[in-house]
Order: C-alpha cells, then sequence, then structure tokens
C-alpha cells in the first residue's frame, strides 16, 4: 500500500469496500453526490465471463478478478486526476485486491470497509430483485474477506447506519488522514 501520509491532500479516491449487499452502491452514490464527484460501481467494470459466472453460482478466483481489479483501479486514477477525486463501490476483499487497486490507479486510496453481521447481508440479498450476485454466494465471499489490517488506510464502518450518518464519519475521517500530508 502506499503511504498516505506522503502525499498531498489533494487529488484522491474513497473506495467502499465489502461483500455484496453490505451498502456500498448506496453509500457511494451518497458520497459522490456530496462531493459533486464521479461514482465508479465496481460491478459495471466485470467481463461477461464474471458476470456469467457469478450468475451461475459459481465464485470468481483471484485470476477472474485482477483484469476486474486493473480496469478499474485505472479508471478510478483517471477520474480522480479528471476531477480532483472520486468514490467507487468495489468489494476489494482481500488485501492483495486493495494493493492491485493502489497500484493501478496511482492515485491515493481510502478504503472504507462497510461491515455488519451476516443476518443482516443476507437480509439485503434476499429483498434485492435483478442483481446477478446470487445470496448463495455470501459465505464464498465472508470466506474471503480480509479485513483491512492496521497498515491499511483503512476504515471501517457499520453499515446498518443512515448513508447520512456514514458519510459524515468517512469525510471525516478523510479530513483528518489528509491534514496528516
Amino acid at each position: 500500500m502506499h503511504k498516505l501520509q506522503e502525499q498531498s491532500a489533494g487529488t484522491h479516491a474513497i473506495v467502499l469496500m465489502g461483500v455484496s449487499g453490505s451498502g456500498k452502491s448506496t453509500l457511494s452514490e451518497h458520497l459522490a453526490t456530496m462531493l459533486d464527484c464521479p461514482v465508479l460501481e465496481g460491478d459495471a467494470f466485470h467481463s461477461s465471463a464474471n458476470v456469467a459466472k457469478m450468475t451461475a453460482g459459481h465464485p470468481l478466483t483471484d485470476e477472474d478478478r485482477w483484469p476486474w481489479l486493473g480496469a478499474l483501479g485505472n479508471a478510478i486514477g483517471q477520474a480522480a486526476m479528471e476531477h480532483g477525486r472520486a468514490v467507487a463501490a468495489c468489494s476489494a476483499l482481500k488485501r492483495s485486491y486493495r494493493e492491485r487497486l493502489c497500484a493501478t490507479s496511482s492515485v491515493p486510496l481510502f478504503f472504507v470497509l462497510l461491515d455488519t453481521d451476516r443476518a443482516e447481508i443476507a437480509r439485503r440479498l434476499a429483498n434485492r430483485p435483478g442483481h446477478y450476485m446470487p445470496p448463495s454466494l455470501l459465505d464464498s465471499q465472508l470466506a474471503t474477506l480480509e479485513r483491512p489490517a492496521a497498515d491499511e488506510y483503512a476504515l471501517r464502518v457499520d453499515a446498518t447506519r443512515s448513508p447520512a450518518l456514514l458519510s459524515a464519519d468517512v469525510l471525516g475521517w478523510v479530513q483528518s488522514v489528509t491534514a496528516l500530508g
């Protein structure tokens, strides 16, 4: 991971991460509206083969994810460089995935883990019609999830809180970290 303290408080992106159904898309839209910046939906960067695999109930492998993470990281970096900042929604379940996003974005990334218990996520997934990610993949996502370590620039938030409260927490944290730079 890059050293955020060595970066200026300028160009950056916020990446909302977590398992499917944790609220990444909802919060990313809310934050992007508040910040008047682009929002990138990680799901939109999956290949048709990845979508078909997940739709069929099969979890993605690391090999499936590398091109997706590279394309998303590049897009995050480009959007942030063009607009000063950007917000993205991406599962980023493993540290290596977050490192890949950092390497390909070329801008400081702030990761925010939307965390809550399995029962709440299962409830949300059951009430989300039309999404290709079936609820049957929740357990594989939870098993894959590597919560950010202390040396990563990441904030863990309670995904059951409202988008307004979460946005205030995220923006306060980003301001405090960039003030160190």
